[in-house]
């Protein structure tokens, strides 16, 4: 019983060799069933009982020694020895994800609903739609991308053709945000790129006016920038609005007094903006006698330079892990 007690098998290989030996048809427990006719008969009762327990005891320990090396052996097809060491690490959100989910957020707590269309558009709904003239500097190769087999279709060079096919699907009244990326033909530096991404916000319904407009920019900045930020509005010029303007915000590094941040005017410009054209409105199907509209872009790289300070538009897409880990406090 003691030798019984004392077996031991690493593999379910070793528990079938030791389940052969012992308890096969020629295993040892068979031989002394073999002998057990030479015990006295006075004896045979108790000797019986003996072998008997034996042969239980060793099947009972055989069965254990084959589930164990069974389950281990299951437990070591699961292991993947590739796998990063525990704990793993966590990932973080890009800052250009951190910086668009904070925009769509505010503009979500103000009735705007997402928008979104496809990044290889036609004219049409790039420029055309927008009242983009047909020689429009904006039209020209060195600007736009144009799919070679189809000189019409183009990648879109800002989200404004979301607001367009908005406008074609939606009766107003409209309060949309176009979140998404676009591109444009230029040169790759340390202050463009070829792509980047923008955020557009469209309101459309009756008596929309351009104070309106103003109260939803201030509200948006300071909840971006800061509750002590101030804005201002300069007159400008787009093709789809009339009256336009770019709006500034007071430099949150220096709080308007002037540094090499905001070079020293005490502001820095953050968008675009203005009341939708008549001729846009009237474009995309909706009476401009009967409703008016604003509509305001920006990019998201800026938005998010003027958080982060980061001085190079080429980081946010070598997917360098080092710049990443910089943002993990702001997930």
């Amino acid at each position: 019983m003691q030798e019984v007690a004392n077996l031991t098998a690493a593999t379910a290989e070793e528990a079938e060799n030791l389940r052969i030996k012992y308890l096969s048809k020629k295993g040892i427990i068979n031989d002394l069933m073999g002998e057990f006719r030479t015990v006295p008969a006075e004896l045979k009762k108790e000797v019986g009982m003996k072998i008997n327990e034996l042969k239980q005891a060793t099947q009972e320990k055989i069965t254990a020694l084959k589930d164990m090396a069974q389950s281990q052996e299951q437990a070591g097809d699961d292991l993947d020895l590739t796998r990063t060491p525990y704990p793993i690490k966590l990932g973080t959100r890009h800052p250009l994800t951190i910086v668009k989910n904070e925009i769509v957020d505010i503009f979500s707590r103000l009735g705007f609903t997402l928008a979104e269309g496809p990044e290889v558009e036609d004219d049409w709904h790039v420029y055309s739609s927008m009242n983009f003239a047909d020689d429009h500097p904006a039209r020209d190769m060195q600007d736009t991308f144009f799919i070679e087999a189809h000189p019409d279709i183009i990648l879109r060079s800002h989200t404004s053709s979301v607001q367009a096919r908005t406008m074609e699907l939606q009766k107003p009244p409209i309060r949309a945000l176009c979140p998404g990326r676009v591109y444009r033909n230029e040169a790759i530096s340390a202050r463009a790129h070829c792509f980047f991404h923008q955020v557009e916000g469209l309101y459309v319904d009756k008596s929309v006016s351009f104070t309106d407009l103003k109260q939803v920019l201030l509200l948006f900045a300071q909840e971006m920038f800061g509750p002590d930020t101030k804005i201002r509005l300069r007159p400008s010029y787009f093709p789809f609005t009339e009256p336009s303007a770019e709006m500034d915000i007071s430099c949150h590094l220096c709080g308007g007094k002037g540094c090499s941040f905001c070079k020293h005017t005490g502001w820095v410009e953050i968008l675009g903006c203005g009341m939708v054209d008549p001729a846009v409105l009237e474009a995309n199907g909706i009476d401009s006698k009967e409703y008016t509209g604003y509509a305001f872009g920006m990019g998201i790289e800026r938005i998010t330079n003027l958080k982060y300070q980061v001085k190079d538009l080429r980081m946010f897409s070598e997917n360098d892990k080092r710049f990443l880990d910089e943002f993990t406090a702001a997930n």
